[in-house]
Formats: C-alpha cells, sequence, structure tokens
C-alpha cells in the first residue's frame, strides 16, 4: 500500500469535491462500487487509488474534464483527456456542426464561448446586437462577459442591467468553484469592478435611451416580459428587445476543449422583438 501525502495528494482533492457535491463517502462508495472504507482510505493518503477509481470517482463526482486531468496527474498517473485546438482539422465536424446549429438560429442571436467566455462563433443576430460597440472591444479574442458588462459596451443598452449583471456574476461564481482558473478568476475580477451607472435618476428606467423609449421600457416594454425567467432587456436602434437566454453544452465530452464550449441561445420573449428581428435580418 502506498501512503500519499495528506496535504498535496489525490485523497484531499476527491474529498473537496465530494464535499462540494455534498455526497458522503458512504453514497459515493455506493455509487462507484466500492466501500465506504475503501473511500476513507483514499481520501486520507491510507491508499493510492488505482487509475480506474480515480476516473470512476470523477464520474461520480461530476467532476469537470480538466479537473480529471489533473486529479490523474496528482494521482501519479497521465492525463486521460486531449485538448484539442478548435482549429485542428481533428475538430473539423465540431467547427462545422456549430456553425450550421448558429446559422439555423437566425435571425435569432445565438453564439458559441469557452471556457474563460471568449466567442470562438456567432451569427448575425448577436453581430446586430454588438452595432455601436466600439472597435477595441471587438478586437479578437473577443470576450463575451467584458462586452456585455463594459460600461462602453452593451451595458448602457441593458435596461435591467443591475439584474443581468448579477445574474453573469453568480454564472461566473459558480464556474469558478469548479475549475481552477486563474485566466476566470481575473476575467471575473476584471468585469466585477466595472462601474455600474446609476439609473435611479429621472425615469428611473435607463436614462440615456430617450424619454419615450424610457416610457416604454417603464411600461408595455417591461409588462410584456415573461416571469418564467429572467429576461435580457436591451435597446437596440431605440426599440427595446426582450430576450430569454439557454445555454447547452455537449453530452459526455472526451476532450477537454469540446467539455468547455457553452452554446448561448437567444430567445425572443415577445412578438415585438422577433418581429424585429425576422425585419433586420431576413
Amino acid at each position: 500500500m502506498t501512503t500519499v501525502s495528506p496535504d498535496t495528494g489525490v485523497g484531499p482533492l476527491l474529498r473537496g469535491w465530494r464535499e462540494l457535491r455534498r455526497i458522503s463517502q458512504l453514497d459515493l462508495a455506493l455509487r462507484a462500487d466500492s466501500s465506504a472504507r475503501h473511500i476513507s482510505f483514499i481520501e486520507t493518503g491510507r491508499s493510492r487509488p488505482s487509475e480506474e477509481m480515480v476516473l470512476r470517482l470523477a464520474e461520480h463526482l461530476d467532476i469537470p474534464v480538466r479537473e480529471r486531468n489533473a486529479l490523474l496527474v496528482v494521482a501519479g498517473y497521465a492525463p486521460r483527456y486531449p485538448q484539442t485546438p478548435l482549429d485542428d482539422p481533428a475538430m473539423a465536424s465540431v467547427r462545422e456542426g456549430l456553425d450550421r446549429l448558429l446559422a439555423g438560429y437566425e435571425p435569432y442571436p445565438a453564439l458559441v464561448v469557452d471556457g474563460t467566455y471568449d466567442v470562438v462563433a456567432a451569427n448575425r443576430g448577436i453581430a446586430l446586437l454588438m452595432e455601436g460597440v466600439p472597435e477595441e472591444l471587438l478586437v479578437p479574442p473577443l470576450n463575451a462577459m467584458r462586452i456585455t458588462l463594459h460600461p462602453a459596451g452593451l451595458a448602457p443598452r441593458i435596461l435591467n442591467l443591475p439584474e443581468w449583471r448579477a445574474d453573469l456574476l453568480a454564472q461566473m461564481e459558480r464556474q469558478i468553484a469548479l475549475v481552477r482558473s486563474p485566466e476566470l478568476r481575473t476575467l471575473y475580477e476584471e468585469v466585477a469592478a466595472y462601474p455600474v451607472e446609476d439609473r435611479g435618476a429621472g425615469t428611473g428606467d435607463g436614462d440615456g435611451v430617450g424619454a419615450g423609449t424610457d416610457a416604454e421600457v417603464g411600461g408595455r416594454g417591461r409588462e410584456r416580459t415573461p416571469s418564467f425567467a429572467l429576461p435580457l432587456v436591451i435597446e437596440h436602434g431605440g426599440r427595446v428587445l426582450s430576450f430569454i437566454a439557454s445555454i447547452a453544452t455537449f453530452n459526455t465530452p472526451m476532450d477537454v476543449t469540446v467539455a468547455e464550449l457553452a452554446i448561448e441561445t437567444f430567445l425572443p420573449a415577445d412578438r415585438e422583438t422577433a418581429a424585429y428581428l425576422r425585419e433586420r435580418l431576413p
């Protein structure tokens, strides 16, 4: 039996994931066809798990693919999951599939981001919403969080910015808790520090888009958004558009790059928004 340091071994990492998932040693043992005693020995460093056991526990703890590689390395094994660049020829079918999906969703906005919210693909609906964003924010790689929350980006046109900003930051916080990404932490600290315009004066609903538009936002525009999900309410060309966002990921990914891709689509929350997009992007 090989003893692993309780401070640096795979055991404490697995214990941290188990506690994060709020699963007892007994429950994990039952799921992984093991024993609570063996799980305890692994977590305390009294037993070195096999490669198969590390992968089995990671599967039942729903650990992200990148972090599974890290567990394997700490346990003394080679990484199991490759990280293939999206522009690699081997990823051609993935890229083509994503492009077809984004094009098929038009005229509604849709984009694909990686694990740090860099945009890897987007359709014409997204390009329409980004009209007027300064060129310095559009220099590749475009970052969805930076473009959305930057005071020179989309933020001034998001009419429910406090709610939408809080939701995005909470989303990033949940992701940071799951992955050890210095880049993601740095991005979070950057966008969380952006100043937020105080819209309490005047009409109280998005000063800067015009008195007539403010009235629409405060009245009819706000009332027609559904209550089953937080909408993105944004001004574009003097019109108030409302969207409900959804995020999709790949099922059972076997590559780090694919595992960290997320497809975000924006469904019109009312008929006016849908009609406007069909008119602008026939």
